[in-house]
């Protein structure tokens, strides 16, 4: 293997890696947050989408590179060489190493995509889960503020009862309180539809992860059986070769 080859084979075992560990499930989206939002990641963050286009840029051209390497060497069909073992089998390594490059470069490149959805998501998801938690604790505050509001009010007026204050009947207070009242049950509604909303926000981004989640899986286990042919191609090859 060439060492440019070498070089992306290497980039795609390090992103391989790195699928399986965004795909690890004991680590939760908020600890990803905080690592994705360290200072040592966000400096490499600065330059990362310069370096992000590069890549995809080196890898597309190595991949069509290998394409064409492919279809150079596809010509045991077209030309008759039964009188040359020995160009055949020479024709057909060079057929099986431009497979295995075309195979190495477009998974690279599929996976080098698939990071950076990974990453986007599971910030989304952290994102979501925190507005989530903080909506919630909103909500709550204000349910509390308002029934110990309301239990204040009856104390009050139960001790201008005792003092022989007259209290006006709950169908005739003063418009003050009962315009208080609403308008904390209002923001109490509109607190629970926001949580709500962001509640099927973080549902929908949460299956989004498991589908890319379930992506990678496969696109390991599809890897791993390519893996295994070329290793029993290498092996028919050597006992040829012998």
């Amino acid at each position: 293997m060439s060492l440019q080859w070498t070089a992306v084979a290497t980039f795609l075992y390090a992103e391989v890696f790195f699928v399986l560990l965004l795909c690890i499930p004991f680590i939760s989206p908020k600890r990803w947050n905080r690592i994705f939002k360290s200072r040592l990641v966000q400096t490499i963050a600065l330059y990362g989408n310069t370096w992000f286009m590069v890549a995809i840029a080196i890898l597309v051209f190595l991949l069509i590179d290998a394409f064409r390497e492919v279809r150079k060497y596809s010509v045991t069909e077209k030309v008759d060489l039964t009188n040359n073992p020995t160009a055949i089998e020479h024709i057909h390594m060079k057929l099986f190493r431009a497979q295995r490059n075309e195979y190495i470069a477009g998974f690279a490149l599929l996976l080098c995509l698939l990071l950076r959805r990974l990453a986007t998501l599971l910030s989304q998801q952290a994102s979501l889960m925190a507005s989530n938690e903080a909506f919630k604790k909103q909500a709550e505050g204000a349910s509390t503020a308002a029934k110990k509001y309301m239990e204040d009010n009856e104390l009050l007026q139960e001790k201008l009862r005792d003092a022989g204050v007259e209290v006006p009947e709950a169908g005739k207070k003063g418009a003050g309180p009962q315009e208080e009242n609403k308008n904390l049950k209002e923001e109490v509604k509109t607190l629970k539809e926001e949580l709500d909303t962001t509640k099927k926000a973080l549902q929908k981004s949460d299956s989004d992860v498991r589908a890319m989640k379930k992506q990678a899986e496969n696109l390991t286990v599809e890897y791993d059986r390519l893996l295994e042919e070329h290793s029993k191609l290498l092996a028919s090859s050597d006992k040829k070769s012998d």
